[in-house]
Parts: structure tokens; C-alpha cells; sequence
């Protein structure tokens, strides 16, 4: 059986302007109904509280969007708006860079609580909140616009605590573990045994 290669490698970096097209590429896929460009504009221009970061991946000698996160910060709380994996890059860890680095930021900002709300039928970005200690407090009936959906409503404490910082480590050791093991089966894929 033969390795996949691995994904190029995904840099986090602040969301600028010029990473609209393919935030809102994204977004269209994703979302609906989408924020619209004036939204994610306003966002960014808003400036203190608000953090907007994108996930991109080498493509030729450019660069692609694959993935985008944001928060709102304030009075000590953040509450994560969005995050969001264009379909194609799902499950290559794209959202769990995001969120290291955006917990990250709100660890920095001296926020010691966050919330979010996810779809009550999306377990997946349940789990994967759950690994970074959001857990279920409420739901929010018909909160989605268009399907009318509900919320799943999720809480994290302690963003200040060393245990937490401990957590935060560990997500990160962990995609660095998983990509390095992708370098290893791309390695044995075009080397053969070793």
C-alpha cells in the first residue's frame, strides 16, 4: 500500500484584507448563509478585541487560504465568532492549528474565559472543542439562520492556568507528532524499506 504524501506544510498568520477572496471562497462552501466581504471587512477594521487569523498552504509559488478563525475579546472573556476549513483541507488539522493559536492569543490578552456555539448536529467540531476544554453549557433553539438549527452552546474556564497552558501544549505537540509522522510515511513511500 502506497503512503499519501504529507500536505504542505500550514502557516497561521493574522488575517489581512488581501486573504479575503479566499476566506470568502471558503465561507460560501461553508456557511449559510455566509458573512459577506463588508462583514469580515468591518471585523478586521474594528481592530481591539478582535482577532482574525488564516490558515495557508504553499500552492506553486503562491499561497492558498485553507482554513480562518476568529474572536471577539473583552472585559476578560472571548467568544470564538468562527472557524472555518475549506472542505478539500478537512481533517489535515487545520482547525486545531487555528485554535492553538487563537487560544494562544487570548492566553497573551489575559482573557480568562471563552465561549462559542457550534451546530448541535456537528460532532465532529464538537470533539474537537472538547479537546480544548470548551464544554456544553446551553443550547440555543433555532439560532442558525436559513435551517433554523440549534446551537450547541460551550464554555472554557481557566485559560490562565498553568493546567491550561499544559492543554494548549499538548494540542500543539500534537500536530507536530501527526505531521512528523506524515513526513515519515511520505519518506518510506519513496524510499521503500528502510
Amino acid at each position: 500500500m502506497r503512503a499519501e504524501a504529507p500536505p504542505p506544510e500550514v502557516v497561521v498568520r493574522a488575517m489581512r484584507r488581501r486573504h479575503l477572496p479566499g476566506v470568502l471562497a471558503i465561507e460560501h462552501r461553508v456557511h449559510h448563509p455566509p458573512w459577506s466581504a463588508g462583514t469580515f471587512a468591518a471585523e478586521l477594521a474594528a481592530g481591539d478585541g478582535r482577532r482574525y487569523l488564516v490558515a495557508q498552504q504553499p500552492r506553486g509559488w503562491r499561497t492558498r487560504v485553507v482554513g480562518y478563525a476568529g474572536m471577539l475579546t473583552g472585559g476578560g472573556e472571548a467568544h470564538v465568532s468562527t472557524v472555518a476549513v475549506d472542505p478539500d483541507a478537512q481533517r489535515r488539522r487545520v482547525a486545531t492549528r487555528l485554535l492553538v493559536r487563537l487560544l494562544a492569543e487570548a492566553r497573551e490578552l489575559g482573557v480568562e474565559r471563552a465561549s462559542l456555539e457550534v451546530r448541535a448536529s456537528n460532532r465532529g467540531a464538537q470533539r474537537l472543542y472538547s479537546r480544548f476544554g470548551f464544554a456544553p453549557v446551553g443550547l440555543r433553539p433555532r439560532y442558525y439562520p436559513g435551517d433554523g438549527e440549534d446551537a450547541l452552546v460551550m464554555w472554557l474556564d481557566d485559560l490562565q492556568s498553568d493546567a491550561y497552558a499544559a492543554r494548549l501544549a499538548r494540542q500543539a505537540a500534537r500536530v507536530a507528532a501527526a505531521d512528523a509522522g506524515a513526513d515519515e510515511r511520505a519518506d518510506a513511500a519513496r524510499g521503500g524499506r528502510r
